[in-house]
């Protein structure tokens, strides 16, 4: 083991780890999962390509915002729960200061950062997303078959999107896979060390779900501004699948008709949500601060991210225990083709449609996507550096 092996295990490494990529990881969850993997898979080795794509697969099935849970995974399987706890606020705490910042000066915010610059930063997001995808398909799709599925993942979610799309592809897939795959097909598994039991696992769900039925009624019996907001940021984590963006509907529907902020500023706070990196649920940052200030602001991040800490740390020692079984290997061929689908189709739309609107971000994207795969550069080094060529060509143009 090296040293720098060991340090990894240690919380405040696992943080400044985060903290680096909540500050460096535009583009949305789909890219914040190419950042992991080749932060985690390929830098770090932390684990293997098919335990990433296992994880990934595991998160895709769960509510929550996934890029965020499967980071909260990693920080678990290093150091436990301080580990977990560490990987969520370094990762979150950037986006959660901002936003909050930003609701508080909202007027004085606007021109903080220029379109050029934003627009560079979506295109990093193409090259990175596109590393991901080659990177995985290669590992994971590795016969006809699987890319045959990988593909028609893609056009499933292309074809018919909709909030259960993601999750209902995977379980087809999966099913597919158990059909026609052979175990011996399946590479060895890297294990993940998790530090939670089976009891412990039991507990964490039962409060997981004591929480989504309690909270509610300790509002209507004792019904206060903040204690409401705490329930419905709670009940907006613990059901809503498909990510960040679909939360963002659910939460206007809870926030604007009950005043707690108005809908010209909901739609202000989004426009912020999607320019700054790190995960589109620090959203609850902005929408806690502009109703109740700074405590607002961080009461309900909290309650918006607890249910995935809860549901991930409940979920995942089982999990480990039926990834190796033969059957279960056998559905994660399918599986696993589904999720490199669902990056791949994400490749698309949204991330090269929001993000490629002329020649120069085609030329910008095959040049950040050089610098990643054949110079091998640092991914944040490459977002940096998109950033100002997207800046320095909208002075030029």
């Amino acid at each position: 083991m090296t040293n720098t092996t060991r340090i990894d295990h240690r919380p405040w490494a696992v943080f400044w780890i985060f903290l680096r990529l909540g500050m460096t990881s535009f583009g949305g969850p789909i890219a914040h999962l190419g950042y992991f993997r080749d932060e985690f898979v390929v830098r770090r080795q932390w684990l293997g390509e098919q335990s990433y794509a296992d994880l990934v697969a595991l998160c895709q099935f769960l509510p929550g915002p996934t890029s965020s849970q499967v980071g909260m995974a990693l920080g678990l399987s290093r150091c436990g729960y301080t580990g977990a706890l560490a990987a969520w606020t370094g990762f979150t705490l950037p986006s959660a200061i901002l936003l909050i910042l930003f609701a508080l000066g909202i007027n004085h915010y606007g021109d903080a950062m220029s379109a050029g610059v934003l627009q560079g930063l979506k295109v990093a997001a193409v090259a990175v997303v596109a590393q991901a995808v080659w990177g995985m398909a290669r590992h994971l799709c590795p016969d006809v078959l699987r890319v045959f599925l990988m593909l028609v993942a893609a056009a499933f979610v292309l074809l018919l999107p909709s909030v259960w799309g993601q999750p209902l592809v995977i379980i087809l897939m999966a099913a597919v896979g158990m059909l026609l795959f052979k175990p011996a097909m399946n590479t060895p598994l890297t294990p993940l060390p998790i530090m939670v039991g089976r009891n412990a696992g039991l507990i964490w769900l039962g409060l997981f779900f004591s929480l989504l039925l309690g909270l509610p009624l300790l509002a209507l019996l004792f019904p206060s501004q903040t204690l409401l907001m705490v329930d419905a940021f709670y009940r907006a984590g613990a059901l809503v699948f498909g990510g960040g963006h679909v939360v963002l509907p659910l939460l206007q529907a809870e926030v604007v008709p009950a005043g707690w902020v108005d809908q010209q500023s909901f739609l202000a706070g989004y426009g912020a949500a999607q320019a700054i990196p790190g995960p589109l649920f620090s959203f609850a940052a902005f929408l806690g601060a502009a109703s109740s200030g700074w405590l607002g602001g961080f009461i309900c991040l909290v309650a918006i991210f607890v249910p995935s800490f809860l549901l991930i740390v409940g979920v995942l020692p089982f999990w480990q225990q039926l990834r190796a079984n033969a059957r279960m290997q056998a559905a994660l061929c399918g599986a696993n083709a589904a999720v490199v689908g669902l990056l791949l189709a994400a490749l698309y739309q949204p991330v090269w449609t929001s993000a490629i609107q002329g020649p120069q971000d085609i030329a910008l994207a095959a040049a950040a996507l050089a610098a990643l795969m054949i110079g091998k550069l640092p991914s944040w080094l490459v977002v940096m550096a998109c950033g100002i060529a997207g800046w320095g060509f909208s002075a030029v143009l």
